[in-house]
């Protein structure tokens, strides 16, 4: 059977790339609020994470095909990390303890069959911890 080629060829989203305004106050929140290790970087212009097997990239926005930052208070992305289900509460406390507040209360979803806490990080994105239950 002939392998895919090109477009086809794809089998996983490998890392995925923040677009910031400041990548320095975008880094402290990720690895001192939220724990992740660095894996390489250019400061000021690239930090790379390690988030399990994935990879979450924080770049400096000013590439002319970037556009403009959105506006105060408007989410560019939402980024959801799974927990087993204990530990939601769990994170809703050390992140309360690290002074981030969160979005609304940690609530169950139960359309999707998640418990699901949300909060956003310095530049606005909305960041989801969830369990399956």
């Amino acid at each position: 059977m002939d392998q895919p080629t090109g477009l086809g060829a794809i089998r996983n989203l490998d890392y995925t790339i923040l677009l910031c305004e400041d990548v320095a106050v975008m880094r402290a929140f990720y690895v001192d609020v939220l724990g992740f290790d660095v894996r390489h970087e250019i400061p000021g212009l690239w930090t790379e994470l390690q988030v399990g097997a994935s990879l979450l990239a924080l770049r400096l926005r000013g590439r002319p095909y970037d556009g403009p930052a959105p506006e105060p208070g408007a989410a560019s992305i939402q980024l959801a990390f799974r927990v087993p289900p204990a530990e939601v509460e769990v994170a809703a406390a050390q992140l309360a303890e690290r002074e981030v507040e969160p979005l609304e209360p940690v609530t169950d979803l139960a359309d999707f069959g998640h418990r699901v806490l949300f909060f956003a990080d310095p530049e606005g994105n909305v960041i989801e911890i969830y369990a399956e239950i």
